[in-house]
């Protein structure tokens, strides 16, 4: 699952094969090793946000196992037009992630028009009396946070309170976005299992999974300090299925809102552990 600061064209040169590589068995986790494309578009913008148009592509590479650890390559590239002028953003994120060990490492780059903006890296670990993250990048400083879920811990509780029927649940989650410096309340809402539709507007491009039951879900995340009728700083709706991989986005920023459409999906080929 993504949760991402604003980045910025499309770029071309981050396609990949389609879906027919051999998928590997999935470890206890239930996850699945994948490189997904999304087509992004605008579906709404306040008059606020000075945003006339706006397009783009993101591409998310989940990768590793149980026993070696999970990463994710993540890739946010969109082209914003504010009517007087356009650019160019472009977020690169990487982290690793120990299921077993509890450990969490983060690096984002974030470009506008190819011009570095923020370098944002670090490591967190739970020490048992809550998250204690060391950051390198902007800043060398530590950080200690309450108790929270790492981002592949978050996917895993989503889906196993989909399975129980466990329709809102709530969570602190610390995934290194913006400063990596804070945790942020994820309430989490699961809709009821079902099928693709025959109109579903991407179904079809997830391969053998096109037929394949799915949950509707939504999180809504939210500053740790927030009280009362608190207005999320970033929401985000998709279709997801029980392996991990995910379709049909939404992505919520408050003043303008964009949809992911899977474009392309590769299963990847993941070694079993020994």
């Amino acid at each position: 699952m993504f949760r991402s600061s604003l980045a910025a064209v499309v770029v071309s040169s981050l396609g990949v094969a389609s879906l027919g590589a051999p998928a590997a068995a999935a470890g206890p986790s239930g996850l699945v090793a994948h490189r997904a494309v999304y087509d992004l578009e605008l579906k709404d913008a306040s008059d606020r946000s000075g945003i006339a148009g706006m397009f783009g592509r993101m591409v998310y590479e989940f990768d590793g196992s149980d026993c070696t650890g999970f990463t994710t390559n993540f890739r946010f590239v969109t082209q914003i037009d504010t009517g007087d002028s356009t650019r160019v953003s472009d977020q690169q994120t990487t982290t690793f992630e120990d299921l077993t060990k509890r450990t969490f490492r983060f690096e984002t780059k974030s470009y506008t028009d190819d011009q570095l903006d923020k370098d944002v890296r670090g490591a967190a670990a739970d020490d048992q009396k809550g998250i204690k993250v060391d950051l390198t990048q902007p800043q060398a400083k530590q950080v200690e946070l309450i108790q929270s879920r790492f981002p592949t811990e978050h996917m895993l509780d989503i889906i196993h309170n989909a399975k129980l029927g466990k329709n809102f649940f709530e969570a602190e989650v610390f995934d290194g976005s913006d400063d990596g410096d804070k945790s942020l309340i994820a309430t989490t809402v699961v809709g009821k299992q079902s099928t693709p539709a025959t109109d579903d507007p991407d179904a079809d491009k997830a391969g053998m999974f096109a037929k394949t039951p799915f949950w509707p879900v939504t999180v809504a995340y939210f500053n740790d300090k927030s009280k009362g009728d608190a207005i999320p700083v970033y929401r985000m709706s998709f279709k997801l299925y029980e392996n991990g991989i995910t379709r049909d986005l939404t992505m919520d920023y408050g003043d303008f809102v964009l949809t992911g459409k899977l474009s392309k999906l590769e299963v990847l080929d993941t070694k079993a552990c020994q």
